[in-house]
């Protein structure tokens, strides 16, 4: 996920990264904790204090290095698989995840935590990723920029590709950005093989926005976010519009629920590390309730965890899908490089 999530998430990290938050140290002390080394994508935010309850319970220090979106950190794991250049990943989504399994990133490892929940989003019948959150990824809209005009509200896909929504959508890379790649794959669950270039080209005809990433849709396009964007229909989550709740309790923007493809977020012990035993625990740690009951509030995503509570104005707001689309890993393994193939030659032809 993500990833690649909504501003607040962006400001957090970037205050985590700058300060001295999390540890950036190399190697261990002798006589200190045991350094373990954790590849996340840039959205990876947690408070600190749990995470130095984890190190005084454990011995185990975390040592947090970002590799770009969810895209980049597979990437990275595949080319450096032989040498790896951590313990544990944490950050590889469903849509990411039959790479990086294919490939051998990781390491079977069964948590004892999966069983509260995370092991109904499992994918592999080895345990090498283990389920940490779910971020589905939805069109938002931006509900005042509507209601002001008196234009009804999009709902559906086909909506999107209506002349009265012209201009009005903007959408991420499927081959450079995490939420652009499940977006295109909604439309391929929804339309099927025969039909999703033609609804494509529909979108294109409407004139849709074609941007490298979800910063760039969300925060400078999308006129829900800051305001000052020109587009009111964005891709992005379903938990984005708990960014947007006002002091009125109520939130600006609003996730199309028939438009989600459900991405699940996965941590893993990576093949070859040298301290495979202390990253299972960092993995334990993930799936922990101590760390699960954080997610929501720092990374706007939903934990996979049962019985977490969600911050107030979630249930209102930013409800969980209960019916997103999907596809099966082994199906998206095996079209994705022509899917985006494809839709590069159509939008960017």
């Amino acid at each position: 996920m993500k990833f690649l999530r909504r501003a607040a998430v962006l400001t957090l990290a970037g205050a985590l990264t700058a300060g001295c938050t999390l540890f950036t140290g190399n190697g261990e002390d002798e006589q200190g904790p045991t350094t373990v080394t954790l590849a996340t994508h840039e959205s990876f935010a947690a408070p600190q204090g749990v995470l130095d309850a984890f190190e005084q319970q454990s011995g185990i220090r975390i040592r947090v290095v970002k590799q770009g979106d969810a895209g980049e950190l597979a990437n990275k794991l595949v080319l450096t698989k032989a040498n790896p250049i951590a313990d544990v990943a944490y950050g590889i989504d469903s849509t990411f995840a039959s790479r990086t399994l294919a490939e051998g990133v990781f390491a079977p490892y069964t948590s004892p935590e999966a069983d509260r929940g995370p092991q109904r989003y499992s994918i592999d019948s080895r345990n090498r990723l283990s389920a940490v959150d779910v971020g589905d990824v939805c069109v938002n809209i931006d509900r005042t920029w509507f209601a002001e005009r008196n234009l009804p509200e999009p709902q559906t896909f086909d909506d999107l590709a209506d002349p009265r929504y012209r201009d009005l959508l903007v959408v991420e890379n499927p081959a450079t950005s995490s939420p652009g790649l499940a977006f295109l794959l909604a439309t391929i669950a929804r339309y099927g093989e025969n039909g999703w270039y033609d609804y494509w080209s529909r979108l294109k005809d409407n004139g849709v926005q074609v941007v490298s990433g979800w910063t760039e849709a969300y925060t400078q396009q999308f006129s829900g976010s800051s305001g000052r964007g020109p587009r009111p229909i964005v891709v992005s989550y379903a938990s984005s519009p708990a960014a947007e709740i006002g002091e009125d309790g109520k939130s600006r923007t609003k996730a199309l629920l028939d438009t989600c493809y459900r991405q699940v977020e996965y941590a893993g012990v990576l093949a070859n590390t040298e301290r495979e035993e202390a990253a299972g625990r960092v993995v334990d740690f993930l799936l922990s309730h101590q760390f699960q009951a954080t997610v929501a509030e720092n990374m706007y995503v939903y934990p996979a965890r049962e019985g977490v509570a969600l911050p107030s104005g979630w249930a209102q707001a930013a409800p969980l899908p209960q019916s997103p689309a999907s596809l099966p890993g082994e199906r998206v393994q095996a079209g994705r490089e022509q899917w985006i193939e494809r839709w590069r030659g159509l939008l960017q032809g």
